[in-house]
């Protein structure tokens, strides 16, 4: 059987650079985008382990106000609603409807799963156009726990009645394909610009640059895995 493909969200199908004109309006410097999302990150991952569940948009939020005091800014209430709306009309990257148009004609399964609220993953895979490429969409608030914990990959799998090892997680953060492995699933990394693994934990066995380049290397693998099935479904009906 081929595995279940599980997909980050936001920088794995979304294109987070598109909130940089916002940043600069508020900061005068888009860089402040990356420190932001750094902290949101940091802190849904200690909110975890914390034992706490703020909501992901409260978490943004608090996040934004952050960023704005360690660089001595006022943030404008009309910047930062400006800031957060926009989280919810990313754009997809350019190769990533072809690619997953392609592994659902090649009779994959897809599914989502985010750290986003149900809500605001609803409204940016629709806004991106994306929803139709997917039969579920997951939000850690069923759980109410972050990845990279283990519980989201695991709601997952039993909701869709798979074990983790049927579960193959494509993501383009690191410590994601790392929650995922760690949980017992296959994993994918969609090793975009200044993304790189974490080094001290078994690598995941598919990497590509982009979405397009995974999604062959998944055909390829999976292909020779049906390949492998059949052969072996034949030697023993003989």
């Amino acid at each position: 059987m081929r595995r279940i493909l599980v997909f980050d969200v936001s920088e794995t199908l979304l294109d987070l650079c598109a909130l940089e004109p916002g940043f600069r309006r508020a900061f005068g410097d888009p860089s402040a985008l990356r420190e932001w999302f750094g902290l949101l990150l940091l802190y849904s991952e200690a909110s975890t382990l914390a034992g706490i569940y703020p909501d992901f948009a409260a978490l943004a939020g608090a996040t934004l106000d952050m960023t704005a005091f360690s660089r001595g800014r006022a943030l404008a209430s009309e910047d930062k609603e400006r800031i957060l709306s926009g989280m919810l009309s990313l754009p997809a990257h350019p190769e990533v409807p072809a690619a997953l148009q392609m592994l659902c004609d090649s009779g994959f399964r897809l599914v989502a799963l985010t750290n986003s609220s149900q809500p605001m993953v609803n409204a940016q895979l629709a806004h991106a156009g994306l929803s139709r490429f997917f039969e579920r969409v997951y939000s850690v608030d069923r759980v109410r726990r972050y990845k990279p914990a283990p519980e989201p990959y695991r709601m997952v799998a039993e909701d869709l009645g798979a074990a983790p090892e049927r579960l193959r997680m494509v993501a383009a953060h690191p410590w994601d394909i790392l929650g995922a492995i760690q949980a017992g699933c296959a994993a994918a990394f969609v090793a975009r610009p200044g993304k790189v693994l974490f080094p001290l934990v078994r690598p995941p066995d598919i990497v590509g640059e982009n979405l397009k380049s995974v999604a062959e290397e998944i055909l390829k693998r999976e292909s020779a895995l049906d390949e492998s099935t059949r052969g072996q479904s034949l030697r023993q009906g003989e």
